[in-house]
């Protein structure tokens, strides 16, 4: 199955009514027309809803991030106001290619989605366990062919079930480079920008980059893949899963990988200084709070945790 991408035209519609209702002057008769708009069709739906999540990510920007100088007073309804019409009018203007490519509204509107630092369970009709790690999304799409997961961003576990169906349907996973099909299996797929990666716990997938011959990966293997190619079979074990529990586990971790990856759990940037990045991590560390799991590191490691905000954090030599 292909992206189903929403019409620019109609996301720009989106954005002007963003705009008007966010206006002062905005009458009871914008707001029949809009619900008019609205109801028009699926698509002006789905826009309507990638606008709203705008909507929502501005009201919870913490003060720190809603202003570039950090000294200014705390974000107020009216700078957010202000913002939205200055993003609505980004899309009112932008060309149509940019916002095709750039904006991510297939993320928007999935089906299911992950905030940071956020997990979910899933339960699909069919019996499969879906678990969204962090900042993660997916579509479920399920007909008389197939059972198709699409992995727009982040992480997820899979763990599948039997086809009650006669003949029984295929499960598969589609990344942005390529697609997964479970051969009786519990797996991991993680998006990673211009790149796939999967993990095998049970049984095996079969690996099939957009623009290359298909791999099977069988348990305890992973492999990361582009459109264009698979890259090496390697080994892997079920600790690479923990997250599903709230764990991140490092065994002999670079502190800059480390660092990496816990930086997917908070709001913000979390840095490591290149003075320490080859320094080695091991233990078990609750993603819960991921400030306790830095304060730990400094208690492991010879590492001093530097916080110019709560949301700009460097680990740097103590």
């Amino acid at each position: 199955m292909t992206e189903t991408l929403i019409n620019p035209a109609i996301i720009r519609e989106a954005a002007t009514w963003l705009m008007k209702l966010h206006s002062d002057d905005a009458t009871e008769a914008d707001q029949q027309a809009w619900q008019h708009w609205r109801s028009r069709s699926p698509e002006h739906q789905r826009a309507w809803q990638c606008a709203q999540r705008l909507t929502d990510a501005f009201s919870d920007i913490p003060p720190e991030l809603g202003m570039p100088v950090l000294d200014r007073p705390v974000a107020c309804p009216q700078r957010r106001r202000a913002a939205l019409k200055a993003l609505a009018l980004l899309l009112t203007t932008a060309p149509v290619a940019w916002l095709a490519a750039k904006l991510p509204w297939e993320d928007w509107s999935a089906d299911y989605q992950t905030a940071t630092g956020e997990r979910s369970t899933i339960a699909l009709a069919d019996g499969t366990q879906l678990v969204l790690n962090t900042a993660s999304s997916v579509d479920v799409r399920f007909d008389s062919r197939q059972r198709l997961v699409q992995l727009y961003t982040g992480e997820v576990l899979v763990t599948t079930a039997a086809d009650k169906m006669l003949p029984a349907r295929p499960f598969r996973v589609q990344t942005r480079q390529g697609m997964l099909r479970a051969l009786g299996t519990r797996f991991d797929v993680r998006q990673e920008g211009m790149r796939s990666h999967v993990a095998v716990f049970e049984g095996a997938v079969e690996l099939t980059p957009l623009k290359a011959p298909g791999v099977v990966v069988q348990a305890g293997q992973q492999c990361s893949f582009t459109a264009n190619r698979a890259g090496p079979v390697q080994a892997a074990d079920d600790s690479q899963a923990l997250w599903s529990q709230g764990v991140l586990f490092a065994d002999k971790m670079r502190l800059a990988d480390f660092v990496d990856e816990l930086s997917r759990y908070r709001h913000g940037r979390l840095s490591c200084d290149p003075a320490v990045a080859d320094q080695r991590v091991s233990g078990a560390f609750q993603l819960k709070d991921t400030d306790q799991a830095l304060l730990l590191l400094s208690k492991v490691l010879p590492v001093r945790i530097e916080r110019i905000t709560q949301y700009w954090v460097t680990v740097r030599a103590a």
